[in-house]
């Protein structure tokens, strides 16, 4: 077969045939490169599944894949952490180890962990947080698109790190959320339509999209925004939306007055 061109290759394994090392490896590689090309222009970050969901002890974090440092990681079966309520702020991290080669094998593995250090060290991924009041109970679902703020009790993902193409972008479930609220408003801004249902066709949304609909919507500077910055801009935007009235960074939903001569 021609070097350098695009193909489709693989063995038969047919009664009588010889079993060949070639074969063997064109099925080792095959799934490996797939994930590779595929993936390769995303940044580090969750691409798919790896939620958090709550038992009465345990985080169950589901399956799913992770980038980093340009390496897919899988989790193929859901994983079990227990948990405790202590009144402090948690996050639930990967932490990347140092690879291990060995005879025949270069592995790359991870611990899944939940500690009360807020700031992810070079070699961890935040997947998502929250502060548990000792006598309550930790939920993961949501309510709406504010209740990802709430500060107790609740699994918090605005901080997540979700892959997207070169650069991270925002967890696509809290758009999800966002997009939903936002029709329901029945908007007539042509920013707010096209974006709702970006949020809600694709599987994430890329992160330029978020800050130029962001800049472009509340009539801002455009600048790449925080995670915390972009939830409260749209915290104002679903705002406007409902009351019909246009907020700025001083006027926060203050309610209008009438003043009678």
């Amino acid at each position: 077969m021609s070097e350098g061109v695009f193909a489709n290759r693989y063995p038969h394994f047919l009664k009588g045939r010889i079993l060949k090392r070639e074969m063997l490896e064109n099925i080792r590689d095959y799934s490996r490169d797939f994930l590779d090309l595929y993936f390769q222009d995303y940044s580090n970050g969750i691409i798919a599944g790896v939620n958090v969901v709550v038992s009465e002890t345990m985080l169950v974090i589901t399956q799913g894949i992770v980038k980093y440092n340009n390496r897919i990681y899988m989790l193929l079966t859901d994983h079990k952490l227990p948990y405790q309520a202590t009144g402090k702020e948690l996050m639930l991290k990967i932490r990347f180890a140092e690879e291990v080669n060995e005879l025949d094998f270069t592995t790359f593995t991870t611990d899944i962990v939940l500690d009360d250090l807020m700031e992810p060290t070079h070699n961890e991924l935040e997947l998502g947080r929250f502060k548990l009041k000792p006598g309550s109970s930790l939920r993961s679902a949501h309510i709406d698109f504010s209740d990802f703020a709430t500060e107790y009790n609740t699994v918090n993902y605005i901080h997540c790190q979700y892959a997207g193409i070169h650069k991270s972008t925002y967890h696509p479930i809290i758009l999800q959320y966002f997009a939903q609220e936002l029709l329901k408003n029945r908007p007539s801004n042509a920013y707010d339509i096209a974006f709702a249902l970006e949020c809600l066709n694709q599987d994430r949304v890329q992160r330029d999209v978020i800050d130029f609909y962001v800049s472009n919507r509340l009539g801002l500077e455009y600048q790449e925004y925080t995670n915390l910055q972009i939830h409260k801009y749209l915290s104002r935007i679903l705002l406007e939306t409902k009351t019909g009235a246009r907020l700025t960074a001083n006027n926060q939903a203050r309610p209008k007055r009438m003043i009678v001569d």
